[in-house]
């Protein structure tokens, strides 16, 4: 409770081939939109799917544009939704359809807790006696 904690989601762009018609088809779904619900009654829709601390090149619970603080410890129910655009190819190029897609995520239970530190000269090795220890 009280630091950051990193969402990311893992969309792409995909692509998709069919038929309509007996006329063959691709369509193109490109993620434009990461809509959080971090169950504890906060929301945030952002552009960016998020990266994790290590791809970032940061240290563990610091903030990131995609992370958001837990105020007090507990478990809760967060998810990502993401919105797509289409594209649709019927042989003669990429052309945009109009509107956005909604693909709604699984829920995942996240547990919160709290952790008190204090500062001590040793560690509990050094002086199990040692506040803390």
């Amino acid at each position: 409770a009280g630091l950051p904690t990193n969402f990311l989601s893992a969309a792409q762009v995909h692509t998709r081939t069919g038929e309509l018609f007996g006329t063959p088809v691709r369509v193109r779904f490109t993620p434009v939109g990461y809509d959080y619900e971090y169950g504890d009654g906060s929301s945030a829709t952002l552009t960016a799917a998020g990266r994790s601390w290590r791809d970032l090149g940061q240290a563990q619970f610091t903030a990131t544009r995609t992370s958001h603080v837990y105020s007090h410890r507990g478990t809760y129910s967060a998810e990502v939704d993401i919105r797509y655009t289409a594209e649709v190819d019927l042989g003669t190029g990429w052309l945009d359809v109009i509107g956005e897609l909604r693909s709604e995520g699984e829920p995942q239970e996240i547990t919160v807790y709290e952790a008190r530190t204090a500062l001590v000269a040793r560690t509990c090795g050094e002086n199990p006696a040692a506040p803390g220890c």
